[in-house]
């Protein structure tokens, strides 16, 4: 039986959690919320923050692990790189990792490799970036270096906006500082999804569009995707130019084995733009959905590449039907009443349904993904009606606050 440390335990974990239990490893979860639902599926749990590097390296020493392991969790990356390459784990760079997780470095990273890159910078300070904001092409993009789930994203045209998304964007930034950087013309939806690479080729991916608010949904942000959906309706020589970018990107940060999710634009060019890549599986259901129209499961190939187990067998499979992951959430914060679905459009398309709030209980408007209220699984019958559906959830799902 092997150790397996997972850093972290909230509720969209315990898939994955509970696939490492399947498949008979000795788990052991580690945060700093005693309260994380996915400690209870694990054998031993430890009240240690997932970015403190040096304590979950101490405690991976003292458990003897086979290895470490995090889903979905950007701010668990870089620690799980750390401690692999302290204790001589499988695992891709820290380096890299590090890279790939502060998109000030990812930016510069990619625009010294000759990759299509916004025009993008990094600050510590509002006053910094005034001296420079004439020099960007407008609207453009404020968000800060290293957070996840879009928080503290926003975009702007005139500079009287700046002060105020300066400071949202820093005060989401673990490491005070944030970037601006220019908009992309973006032709068609936005690519996500995820992939999975052995020993550094791309043998696997399965591309999403997602699905975002209204731009004038205030006070929700219209920068959290609420929705992704498979397959991906870009033409398959798209997708495969995404497929070589990536591969090129794998190869320069010499990745090894593991899981990775996309959040990639095309422009009106067809130059392809690698906004983020994580070195995690997807939040939001995205490797459950992935297993409903593939059959493929990336948590157990998460797990094995983490215990340095054979992944050879992984290979390309396409997905099969129209599937989705849809966030429930709120446009105004209040308290929660319930949430109202139209009975034929659940009957005709809800696969599994997972509410995370309770009656009574505050909720806040989707402001980050760590906002929502519940969340969906749904099968569709066309490309179509999937995509005319998802534009249009207000007429099918209808959260009541007071």
């Amino acid at each position: 039986m092997k150790r397996l440390l997972i850093l972290n335990g909230n509720y969209t974990q315990i898939p994955a959690i509970k696939k490492a239990k399947e498949m008979g490893h000795y788990l052991i979860t580690c945060d700093y919320l005693e309260d994380n639902p996915g400690h209870q599926y694990a054998d031993e749990y430890y009240n240690i923050s997932y970015a403190d590097k040096e304590g979950v390296l101490e405690l991976a020493r003292s458990l003897n692990i086979d290895g470490i392991v995090c889903f979905g969790t950007d701010a668990a990356a870089t620690t799980v790189a750390y401690v692999a390459e302290q204790l001589g784990l499988e695992y891709n760079p820290y380096e890299s990792v590090e890279i790939v997780t502060n998109k000030e470095y990812f930016r510069a990273f990619l625009k010294e490799n000759g990759f299509c890159v916004p025009k993008a910078k990094g600050y510590s300070s509002l006053e910094e970036a005034l001296l420079d904001f004439h020099h960007f092409k407008k609207p453009v993009m404020v968000k800060p270096v290293d957070s996840s789930g879009s928080r503290g994203v926003s975009m702007i045209s005139t500079v009287d906006q700046l002060e105020e998304k300066v400071e949202e964007a820093l005060s989401f930034s673990k490491v005070n500082r944030f970037i601006i950087e220019e908009s992309i013309n973006r032709k068609g939806y936005q690519i996500g999804g995820d992939g999975f690479s052995v020993n550094g080729k791309l043998v696997f991916r399965c591309f999403s569009n997602c699905h975002f608010p209204a731009l004038n949904t205030k006070p929700v942000n219209p920068f959290v995707p609420v929705a992704a959906s498979w397959p991906s309706s870009h033409p398959e020589q798209i997708q495969v130019k995404v497929h070589e970018e990536i591969q090129r990107l794998l190869n320069l940060l010499d990745m090894k084995t593991g899981v990775y999710n996309f959040d990639i634009q095309v422009d009106e060019n067809d130059n392809v733009y690698i906004l983020d890549m994580g070195v995690r599986n997807g939040g939001n259901l995205i490797p459950n959905v992935i297993k409903y129209a593939t059959g493929i499961d990336l948590f157990e190939y998460t797990v094995k590449a983490a215990l340095n187990e054979d992944c050879t067998n992984l290979s390309m499979v396409k997905p099969e039907g129209f599937w989705s992951s849809y966030a429930i959430n709120s446009m105004n914060e209040g308290m929660f009443k319930g949430i109202e679905i139209d009975p034929d459009f659940a009957k005709a398309h809800i696969i599994e349904f997972d509410l995370l709030v309770n009656e009574g209980q505050w909720v806040h408007a989707l402001t980050g993904s760590n906002y929502k209220i519940g969340t969906m699984i749904l099968r569709f019958p066309t490309m179509e009606e999937m995509l005319e559906k998802l534009e249009n959830m207000d007429r099918y799902v209808r959260v009541v606050v007071e």
